[in-house]
């Protein structure tokens, strides 16, 4: 290609300059601006036929849509009468009062001279015939009807109460003064040590510590004491229990236990402990 003819040359000859131009390539660029033209004018068209279509169908709707205003005569309607308030219930007839019986005041005899009588007592016919009461009342005769009870009036004496006398000769486990051995608590610690066989508990192999029994026993009115038993005795030193048992029957008498000033049979408790200490 000549200068003269590159000047006036379009874009794509110059790129297709020895090429094949029937291929198809060519042909796509060289109308490729007409095409695009052809599809953006294609599009506003159809853009603009959908503009219209909508402001169309909007109308019909407005149509459509439109309220229809009419004047309406509402007939006359008559109002429904009130309800009157419907009168109150009447009220119940009265009871009946109870027919009235001949009633005859009775006034106790006394024994005062004919001059102070003031009231003299009624008839034992009238008595006999009528209700018995503190006044005296016109009425039918008794035909089974009660009649007010006649008023009684007190004494103004108040008993006491019946003091329940208490058995004495029962044995007590609870009373206002407990037995107890002659010279207290420590009179009892030292008869213990004097006479308990300390090596009981470990003759029987029991191990190093303490070992208490519940002894049992009656403490008669003179202070005698009987039935004594140990209630609980530990496994480990069997023979704890009935070295307690033997202590305390030989033991002197004790000072009685006392109830509303009294001596009485008192059950008492006491416990002995044996100990086995480390050699």
């Amino acid at each position: 290609m000549d200068t003269n003819q590159i000047m006036k040359a379009d874009i794509l000859d110059l790129i297709f300059e020895g090429k094949n131009k029937d291929y198809g390539a060519y042909e796509l660029r060289k109308t490729y601006n007409r095409r695009v033209m052809i599809a953006i004018g294609g599009m506003a068209i159809a853009c603009l036929l959908f503009f219209l279509s909508q402001v169309l169908a909007n109308d019909n709707d407005e149509d459509k849509n439109k309220i229809i205003v009419q004047d309406v005569q509402l007939e006359d309607i008559k109002k429904a009468e009130e309800k009157k308030p419907e009168p109150p219930p009447p009220p119940p007839p009265p009871k009946p009062e109870p027919p009235k019986v001949e009633i005859t005041k009775f006034t106790p005899p006394k024994i005062v001279k004919d001059e102070e009588v003031k009231e003299p007592p009624p008839p034992v016919e009238k008595l006999e015939e009528t209700k018995i009461g503190t006044i005296n009342q016109e009425g039918k005769k008794d035909e089974g009807f009660v009649a007010p009870p006649v008023e009684e009036k007190g004494t103004g004496v108040v008993e006491a109460p019946k003091k329940v006398e208490e058995d004495y000769d029962k044995v007590f486990t609870k009373v206002e003064k407990e037995a107890k051995f002659p010279g207290g608590p420590d009179g009892w610690r030292k008869y213990l040590e004097r006479n308990l066989n300390a090596n009981v508990a470990a003759d029987d192999g029991a191990p190093m510590g303490n070992y208490t029994v519940k002894v049992q026993f009656i403490v008669d009115k003179e202070g005698s004491i009987s039935n004594v038993q140990a209630i609980e005795v530990p496994k480990a030193c069997p023979s704890c229990g009935p070295e307690a048992v033997k202590v305390i029957k030989k033991g002197p008498k004790w000072e009685p236990a006392v109830q509303n000033g009294r001596n009485v049979i008192y059950q008492a408790i006491q416990y002995v402990t044996f100990q086995v200490a480390e050699q």
